[in-house]
């Protein structure tokens, strides 16, 4: 039996003002899509409640919910494992949000962004600058990865509809882990701050056949480098 990876990673503190299993659900969930949890690794309950401070039942209703975003898999006198990478998965992840989000620049450059957006929009790539040019490790690839989320969802927000940004969230799990091995390569973040600045100029400027094209581009950049990424972290996918 492989042995259990959660010795790697520290939880919080329950919080008994919540319900246990969102927390433990949320905090799996964190730790996976940051790679904290490798795809693979065998989770064990019990060692997770224990942690945790918390009996089986919000357990096994937070591992119930992880089975269905598809980011844990049980197998029968087995466990449960960290699942692994789909390429499969990930192409309809990218083909859904990459409609998303060409719809979201569109309607951006039609109606145009509000003065709140567009402030919000320069100071989440203002920030952008800021992480590139330091370039601290690990550290600085989550900064960078919660701003280019952010930068993501403020397009949506953008447009008014409330449902844009939680769709896009849904879709883009999915992709989420391939994000982090990919923001591993050598000049990435500075790449997708450069597309992120040329997104915002476009949909400024309301120019909606650059903005559209641009942002096609740079949604696809991730699935371009899967066969690379495959090959250099072979473990992590199916």
């Amino acid at each position: 039996m492989p042995e259990s990876c959660l010795d790697k990673l520290t939880f919080p503190e329950l919080d008994f003002a919540r319900p246990a299993a969102d927390q433990i659900f949320d905090a799996v969930k964190v730790a996976i899509l940051r790679m904290d949890l490798e795809p693979g690794c065998l989770i064990s309950e019990a060692e997770l409640g224990a942690r945790c401070g918390a009996s089986r039942t919000p357990v096994r209703e937070a591992f119930t919910r992880l089975r269905e975003e598809g980011l844990v898999v049980t197998r029968p006198s087995r466990g449960n494992f960290v699942s692994k990478l789909s390429p499969d998965r990930m192409k309809a992840a990218q083909f859904i949000r990459e409609a998303l989000e060409l719809a979201n620049v569109r309607w951006l450059c039609t109606v145009g962004l509000s003065d709140e957006i567009r402030m919000q929009l320069r100071q989440n790539l203002s920030a952008q600058a800021r992480v590139v040019q330091v370039r601290e490790e690990i550290g600085g690839r989550r900064a960078f990865q919660a701003l280019d989320d952010r930068f993501h969802a403020l397009l949506a927000q953008g447009t008014g509809f409330e449902r844009a940004e939680t769709l896009l969230v849904r879709e883009k799990a999915a992709l989420d882990r391939l994000r982090v091995l990919a923001l591993n390569e050598e000049m990435h973040m500075t790449h997708l701050f450069s597309a992120h600045q040329a997104i915002f100029d476009a949909i400024s400027a309301r120019d909606s056949a650059a903005a559209e094209e641009l942002m096609a581009a740079h949604l696809r950049e991730v699935l371009t480098m899967l066969s690379n990424l495959v090959t250099a972290h072979r473990d992590y996918f199916e």
